[in-house]
């Protein structure tokens, strides 16, 4: 039971089996000191890789999937075969459900767009139409992600911080990215984070009511300490991390939190008064429809449930060209309501009434101003709905949806891609999420496969392994 002491070891031996540890932890060594050269300090602007299009963005989100056979591709065939089975194939189970509103040309250059946004259509010789779009998942929170992230399984950053991190700043009293009003069940902060990017890339959240008359952004003044105490502390706050900096060299973590902390005391001079509307000509806020003209907040004259009336929609839309004009690089304005299972021949007409006054106003605003040709304008959800009837709305479908962009050197008055003739899925000009990312980076100057950052061994990016630019709707 008790064998006594192993065996002595021969120097030899010890030396031999010793030495793949000494190897391996040489090896740990080196490895550590490359990612921590890698992740070095502020993250500088990487700057374009060749001359951009576009030096901003502004994405209108609409969140819970906007329904593309009943607002930009018409389905002749659909209408057809309302009430009929739906033919075979993935997901096509069910009866077809012909769209109830009509479609129209518009523009010089003959755009169909729904009836049900008619003042949007005044702006069609503008809007590139995305028809071919597909993603991977039909469930909100992922394909959600996944649109402004690239990926759904791994906390990635999110679009606006990749762009943030590849241009860097205009104003240096303003953050780069602002998301306004984001959704907060739908992947929370994750839509707006920077993920492994340094904290000074994340978006800032501001409070939809922002602008409103006695509307203040959270936590944009400190209530208890002006501003001399203010910088005291952060003076004091910026020793300590100059000393943990100098403890551990190469930790980025800590120089991109005191960015941010220094960027948050210099918006306190700036931001109050980008957000003050006041300014604002009357003529300005009515084509917004911040006067409430048009809709107030109700579901009948504004979003369906769960959205945002038109006169904040139109707010937020009026802060956005604003911010856009300070200098912000992205900006994301969020409307929601849009997960059309129930009632769609009332819900669906509410959401559009609540976004196409303000959209309209939005881009002849960029236009009149001269911001249209180097902003690109997104407007997406993150898929799109079945041809098929779910009771008296329609269900989740990844497989084909539309999206557009206008602005920042894509073709105006153009369409892209085609679903089938019931809309089911994209047959032709298929652009996935990733082409899509990879195709707005290009638009920005960028390589979307150099755009990275070194992280868990790997380049990472916003496109993760895939993408293909969307040369074809470039002008």
């Amino acid at each position: 039971m008790n064998p006594g002491p192993p065996p002595p070891v021969p120097r030899r031996t010890l030396l031999r089996r010793a030495g793949h540890g000494l190897g391996a932890l040489a090896f740990a060594i080196m490895a550590h000191e490359e990612a921590r050269r890698q992740a070095r300090a502020e993250a500088p602007a990487r700057g374009p890789h060749f001359a951009p299009r576009a030096t901003r963005v502004l994405f209108l989100c609409m969140e819970g999937a906007p329904s593309h056979v009943d607002t930009f591709d018409p389905k002749p065939r659909l209408s057809l075969d309302d009430g009929q089975p739906a033919p075979a194939g993935p997901g096509r189970a069910g009866r077809l459900f012909g769209s109830p509103f009509r479609f129209d040309r518009h523009g010089e250059s003959g755009l169909e767009i729904s009836e049900l946004f008619p003042e949007l259509a005044t702006q069609a010789d503008r809007l590139c139409l995305l028809r071919g779009m597909h993603t991977d998942l039909p469930n909100h929170a992922q394909a959600f992600i996944q649109m402004h992230c690239g990926i759904h399984q791994f906390p990635r950053p999110s679009m606006g911080a990749w762009v943030h991190y590849g241009l860097g700043s205009v104003n240096e009293n303003l953050p780069g990215f602002v998301t306004i009003s984001p959704p907060r069940a739908v992947g929370g902060a994750a839509n707006y984070g920077a993920s492994f990017l340094p904290a000074m890339h994340q978006g800032l959240r501001i409070d939809g009511r922002a602008g409103a008359a006695g509307a203040e952004v959270a936590d944009l003044k400190n209530p208890r300490r002006g501003l001399e105490a203010q910088r005291l502390q952060l003076d004091a706050i910026a020793g300590f991390g100059r000393a943990t900096a100098h403890a551990t060299p190469g930790d980025g973590a800590v120089d991109g939190l005191l960015a941010s902390y220094e960027l948050a005391f210099r918006m306190q001079a700036e931001m109050p008064e980008v957000l003050d509307l006041s300014r604002e000509s009357a003529d300005t806020l009515a084509a917004y429809r911040v006067d409430g003209a048009g809709g107030g907040r109700g579901t009948s004259e504004g979003m369906g449930p769960g959205g945002t009336g038109v006169a904040d929609f139109g707010r937020q839309c009026l802060l956005a060209r604003r911010l856009l004009e300070a200098g912000v690089r992205f900006v994301e304005v969020t409307a929601g309501g849009w997960d059309h299972h129930r009632d769609l021949k009332n819900a669906l007409p509410a959401s559009c009434r609540g976004v196409d006054g303000p959209v309209a106003a939005l881009l002849g605003d960029l236009a009149d101003r001269g911001l249209l040709d180097d902003t690109l304008v997104l407007f997406a959800g993150e898929f799109g709905r079945t041809p098929t009837a779910q009771g008296d709305g329609r269900d989740h479908n990844a497989r084909g949806y539309t999206t557009w962009m206008a602005g920042g050197g894509v073709k105006g008055g153009f369409v892209h891609g085609a679903t089938d003739d019931h809309g089911f899925e994209a047959v032709e000009g298929r652009v996935h999420v990733h082409d899509w990312h990879a195709t707005i980076l290009h638009l920005l100057g960028f390589d979307h496969e150099r755009l990275t950052w070194r992280h868990g061994g790997r380049d990472m990016r916003l496109t993760d392994l895939a993408g293909t630019v969307v040369r074809e709707i470039l002008a």
